[in-house]
């Protein structure tokens, strides 16, 4: 018995799920440092709209993104249910800190790994680049991101320099 638990724990993969609007998203659980109530952040000057500033945290300068604002889904006041995810992105040889504003977070989900399914291809005019893949849970689609890529900002990793 204990050997299909292994098996079957090597198989599942847990997500944080959140909302953005009426759509349902996951995060590797692995990558969420924690999760934090909305608060006002230092704005940084000539960002992006999205790019809503830097925190903080426990001696840490983290910046915060706009998730619905960077997936281009409008902009929503903030309200006692809005939070940042705080997550560890892969770059490189470096870990990269950043926070991610988030309607409100809805649970973890356990996914075994083949029940994923791969991101549709909508052509080159929809970026899907930030989907690692799809999932079923509970009859809610979850599209799951890939954090290494969700948390690359556009011009500062080096790849946009002249």
């Amino acid at each position: 018995m204990e050997q299909q638990d292994l098996k079957q724990a090597e198989s599942d993969l847990q997500f944080l799920s959140f909302t953005l609007g009426r759509e349902e998203y996951g995060v590797d659980i692995l990558r969420v440092q924690e999760i934090r109530s909305w608060e006002p952040v230092s704005r940084i000057p000539n960002v992006p709209a999205y790019e809503k500033g830097v925190v903080n945290l426990r001696g840490a300068i983290v910046p915060i993104i706009d998730l619905r604002e960077r997936f281009q889904l409008g902009h929503s006041p903030y309200t006692p249910l809005t939070v940042v995810v705080v997550l560890q992105a892969r770059e490189a040889d470096k870990i990269r800190i950043m926070g991610v504003v988030v309607d409100s977070v809805s649970d973890v989900v356990d996914v075994n790994r083949k029940s994923i399914q791969s991101a549709p291809d909508f052509g080159s005019k929809v970026s899907t680049e930030f989907i690692n893949g799809l999932v079923s849970v509970n009859d809610r689609m979850v599209m799951l991101l890939d954090v290494d890529k969700l948390l690359k900002l556009d011009g500062v990793d080096g790849e946009d320099e002249s």
